[in-house]
Parts: structure tokens; C-alpha cells; sequence
């Protein structure tokens, strides 16, 4: 079981890193001005992303 809840954790980390790296190259096609602030604050949701990953996977060592 604890497999399977680290694969959900990874499937959602995935999904948000996807989603926001999307918005995050739309945005700076549109307005490539604002481009070192968007790479900030995209690899900052993405670290936070893993981070939810990497304790996904700690709380399925434990279980």
C-alpha cells in the first residue's frame, strides 16, 4: 500500500510541475520583460513541489 500512496504523491509533484512550467513559458512568451521574475517564482513552486513529493515518500518508508 505504501507504494502506492508514494506513486500518487509523485503523479501529483508531476502534474504541478507540469502545469506550472506551462504557465510559466506562456507567460514569458507573452512578455518576455518580466522573464527573471517568472523563473523565480517557478523554480520556487517547483522545490516546493518535490519537497510535497519527498515527504510522500518519507511517510510511505514509515507506514
Amino acid at each position: 500500500m505504501a507504494v502506492i500512496g508514494y506513486g500518487l504523491a509523485v503523479i501529483g509533484a508531476a502534474i504541478s510541475i507540469g502545469i506550472s512550467c506551462f504557465g510559466a513559458t506562456t507567460s514569458m512568451a507573452r512578455q518576455p520583460e518580466i522573464q527573471g521574475r517568472v523563473f523565480t517564482t517557478f523554480i520556487l513552486g517547483a522545490a516546493f513541489a518535490e519537497a510535497l513529493a519527498l515527504i510522500g515518500f518519507v511517510l510511505a518508508l514509515i507506514a
